[in-house]
């Protein structure tokens, strides 16, 4: 039925549950989720395809937790969800272009340099900022730029998203990463479309990580919403430097 053998499946339970928690706070769900099927034996596309098959899971609960809370207006975003959508497609069929060997040799590197960035960036909190970038020239280019990545290669899209609201909308870290939800989900289901077209998810595997980003998602977006993003900060650093030399030793 699975793609993969049981103890192996719940390895990746655990994987899509951490990661929906992890990605509902702040983002970057896909640094524990997308490696871990890379060390399960899964090959990059693959990974990156089935990635996007629980990953929708995830992105939408968080989304719906966050309006429910009044965080954010869900159909104000109709439009730069739409360019999210469009722009992750494109992404998605360009990894098709990459050889396997440089998404590899890649990833390790991004985890790192997301890990450095989350380490050494100051001032990342609740309070509001001033506004950098009107929302209409926020879609135009920092949507269609991170939807893109996230088909082309996808980990930390949520924390890019969610960055980009902070430093450039103006938005405090909890606001921001509530308006990111909806914007990861719409490029979440455009890379998975293009990727049903161009490779051969583990569907049966990512669904059932799904119903673990699900719970995962709903507690993390309800703690947030109590607490705010503190505690992310240093877990995402801390786990994206285990998985990047992780992944840096398997390549050695």
């Amino acid at each position: 039925m699975f793609e993969v053998s049981y103890d192996i499946l719940m390895l990746l339970l655990v994987a899509g549950f951490v990661a929906g928690f992890i990605d509902s706070i702040a983002g970057g769900g896909g640094l524990i989720a997308l490696p871990v099927m890379l060390l399960t034996g899964a090959n990059p596309i693959t990974a990156l395809a089935t990635n996007k098959v629980q990953a929708i899971f995830g992105s939408a609960t968080a989304a719906i937790m966050y309006a429910r809370g009044g965080h954010v207006d869900l159909r104000k975003q109709i439009v730069p969800a739409l360019v999210s959508f469009v722009a992750s497609i494109i992404g998605a069929l360009l990894v098709t272009k990459l050889p396997v060997d440089l998404i590899r040799f890649i990833l390790p590197i991004l985890l790192i340099a997301i890990a450095i960035y989350f380490a050494l960036k100051k001032g990342l909190d609740d309070r509001e900022r001033l506004r950098r970038m009107s929302p209409a020239l926020f879609t135009a280019t920092m949507v269609p730029l991170i939807g893109g990545y996230d088909g082309l290669l996808g980990p930390g899209t949520g924390s890019f998203f969610m960055l980009a609201f902070v430093s450039l909308g103006g938005y405090g870290i909890l606001k921001a990463t509530a308006h990111t939800k909806l914007l990861n989900f719409a490029s979440n289901a455009g890379a998975l479309l293009a990727f049903a077209v161009v490779a051969t998810p583990w569907w049966m595997t990512g669904l059932a990580m799904g119903v673990a980003q699900v719970f995962g998602a709903r507690l993390g977006a309800s703690l947030a919403q109590k607490i705010g993003a503190r505690l992310i900060k240093p877990l995402l650093v801390v786990t994206s430097l285990a998985l990047a030399l992780k992944l840096l030793w398997d390549l050695l």
